[in-house]
């Protein structure tokens, strides 16, 4: 597919710069332990954890025989430099840099040299015991770190061309299909964390080569059939510490609990479930398998309907950093894991090959304009891991159960998956504004941009011209240069009140399919689509049976959940609360947090008359003015309370 997307945004310019002038380089000096940052902990109780520093690329010189010394860090510290690569890869296709792609060749050298002669890749155990290998899989994460480098491979190949790091991945493939499968004398079982059936099956997309596709599909449908597998390995295992003791967390952690044909719910780990599902719906929409795209809908319904924050965060509590049960959104001790955010967007995006409906969009619109980008500060050099609806700085650092959800974001964390996949997944965002089909093209995101569309099936250039998300207008501009007709499928984003189509000047029928209005370009056309939505400000409440938001409101503007910072609101936010008639005002503001759209309410706050614990005295209403700010920029005017939902 040759689909070519120059993003022109003001808005995402600034991320995209940002992570290429200042996050990837950071990134790349922690990476190298030059950073002389402080690496923090997640949460109280994490002692015995590896922070004290990154070592990733040490450990690679040392598996490649460069350096002496043992194995720092996590055994999945290696798909750290993997996410690296990847948004290095993202970036230089947008922009080349002589620079940073020398660097990473140098880098691609350095993990040819660390590979065994037989394929095989994985620092922990080249350097701690090669012999020991995929016998502990429940927490060694050997297939999530080479998944993860086939990702980065795939992407870097095609935007340099370079075939070398291409031959690595093919080895690496290979070594794994050598090793894993339904065959006698092979191993019949899977990683504890998925990731390699995506790496896979994006190696099939590059390479045609069936055995790929077929290995990503063993792995999936293997899931589940014999859920003692990681107890019995580990049973057995003599090797060095691949998290010992993961074997024990309940079946559901890993999704094994039941094979993927019989799972309704999503369960467990809130990451490794949406990397589950983001492979599936790649296999459903490149296979045209039905029965595993009703897989895919029911896990997506579960998810986005009865398990998702307003903000498109997902996983309910840190204790496995995991789904619990239907409604259960506690807004303080909640974990909405960055790469979680990030995770839901991936399966969104191959949810739209499988179906037009703007669901899929308008979710990974949430979760990208909320949870995700609030995973990084405005500076691009500190992260969040966690990202919490409610704070209270305090209560983060005296009680234990809340000790994950952090008031400011660290500059870096002793399990570092979050910065890196966020930097991939900004890098490539270019990737998400189409899908295109052999029928017919949808437009999911409204970003200022030129996209290039050719081939076999389509020829032809879009223009967007807007300032969204900020904004409420869009012009689209397709030049069709085939012969034959295009498509062209419009979201209508449920955020929107109404909105009004015009078609070069005349007013058109703006009914929706399933969320998309349709438009045919002739052949040789030209043609302008411009939409004016009506965007206001909306009251969101939460279903009854999540019982944490019973009285309370969320505000939103367009794709933006707001938020109350302290900062803004005389300190404390608990206490503020929202009325009936609370009157809404939105305004423009330059000034803050890199130039936001704030709101503000006429509120009330709500103060105990005396200083008893209880009392039978009610407490005094006050008059006060309430100011908000999107959620995505919160934590960078330093520690403050926060909160989503309001009392009302």
């Amino acid at each position: 597919m040759a689909t070519r997307v120059e993003i022109t945004s003001d808005f995402w310019k600034r991320y995209r710069n940002l992570v290429r002038t200042e996050m990837i380089p950071f990134q790349w000096n922690v990476l190298n332990d030059q950073a002389g940052i402080t690496i923090e902990k997640e949460r109280i109780g994490d002692e015995g954890i590896p922070s004290e520093k990154s070592h990733a690329i040490e450990n690679f010189k040392i598996a490649a025989g460069r350096t002496k010394g043992t194995h720092y860090g996590w055994t999945f510290q290696d798909s750290d430099v993997y996410k690296w690569l990847e948004a290095v890869a993202y970036s230089v296709r947008e922009k080349r840099d002589p620079a940073l792609e020398k660097k990473a060749n140098e880098t691609i050298e350095l993990i040819a040299e660390a590979q065994e002669p037989d394929g095989y890749l994985d620092t922990f155990y080249s350097i701690l015991g090669i012999e020991y290998r995929y016998q502990s899989l429940g927490g060694s994460h050997e297939l999530y770190c080479m998944g993860h480098f086939i990702e980065a491979a795939v992407a870097y190949h095609e935007a340099t061309g370079n075939e070398k790091v291409l031959d690595v991945a093919k080895k690496c493939a290979d070594n794994i299909d050598d090793n894993f499968g339904p065959e006698d004398g092979k191993i019949h079982g899977y990683d504890g964390h998925e990731e390699i059936e995506i790496g896979l099956l994006r190696l099939y997309h590059v390479t045609k080569e069936d055995r790929y596709l077929q290995l990503a599909k063993y792995f999936l449908t293997e899931r589940g059939k014999h859920p003692n597998f990681f107890k019995e390995q580990a049973a057995v295992y003599q090797g060095p510490n691949a998290l010992a003791g993961i074997e024990k967390a309940p079946d559901k952690y890993f999704q094994n609990h039941a094979p993927i044909s019989e799972q309704d719910t999503a369960e467990g780990h809130a990451v490794r479930v949406v990397y589950m599902c983001t492979a599936i719906a790649d296999l459903a929409a490149t296979t045209k398998d039905e029965e595993l795209l009703q897989i895919c809908k029911r896990l997506w319904n579960n998810i986005t309907q009865k398990r998702m924050y307003i903000t498109g965060g997902i996983g309910s509590t840190v204790n496995g950093e995991a789904f619990t049960l239907d409604y259960d959104l506690p807004n303080d001790t909640m974990y909405c894991e960055t790469c979680a955010a990030i995770g839901l967007i991936f399966f969104a995006r191959q949810m739209l090959r499988m179906e037009a409906d703007s669901q899929y969009a308008d979710t990974m619109e949430k979760a990208l304009y909320n949870c995700a980008l609030a995973g990084m500060a405005l500076d691009g050099k500190h992260f969040f891991y966690v990202n919490p609806l409610e704070v209270n700085p305090l209560k983060s650092k005296l009680d234990p159960t809340k000790s994950h959800v952090k008031a400011v974001r660290p500059s870096w964390l002793g399990c570092a998956c979050c910065p890196p996949n966020l930097a991939r997944m900004i890098t490539s965002l270019d990737d998400y504004i189409y899908t295109v089909g052999s029928e017919k093209i949808l437009l999911n995101n409204y970003i200022d941009s030129l996209a290039a569309i050719q081939d076999d099936n389509h020829h032809l250039e879009i223009t967007q011209k807007t300032a969204f998300p900020w904004d409420d207008t869009v012009s689209i501009i397709v030049k069709n240069q085939a012969l034959k007709t295009e498509i062209i499928g419009i979201r209508i984003p449920s955020w929107a009140e109404s909105v009004d189509i015009t078609i070069d000047g005349n007013k058109v029928d703006n009914s929706a399919q399933k969320g998309y209005v349709y438009t045919n370009v002739a052949g040789g056309a030209k043609v302008e689509i411009v939409l004016k939505f009506k965007i206001e400000i909306r009251k969101y409440y939460a279903n009854s049976m999540v019982s944490e938001d019973i009285g309370k409101v969320a505000i939103g503007r367009g794709p933006f959940i707001y938020c109350l910072e302290g900062v803004d609101n005389d300190g404390t936010v608990s206490t503020l609360k929202l009325t009936e008639n609370s009157k809404f005002e939105y305004h423009p503001n330059e000034d803050i947090l890199g130039g936001v759209g704030t709101i503000t309410a006429d509120g009330q706050r709500v103060e105990s008359n005396n200083n008893q614990l209880y009392s039978t005295t009610k407490p005094v209403i006050k008059p006060a003015k309430l100011k908000f700010v999107p959620y995505y920029a919160w934590a960078n005017r330093g520690e403050n309370e926060m909160r989503v939902w309001v009392n009302c």
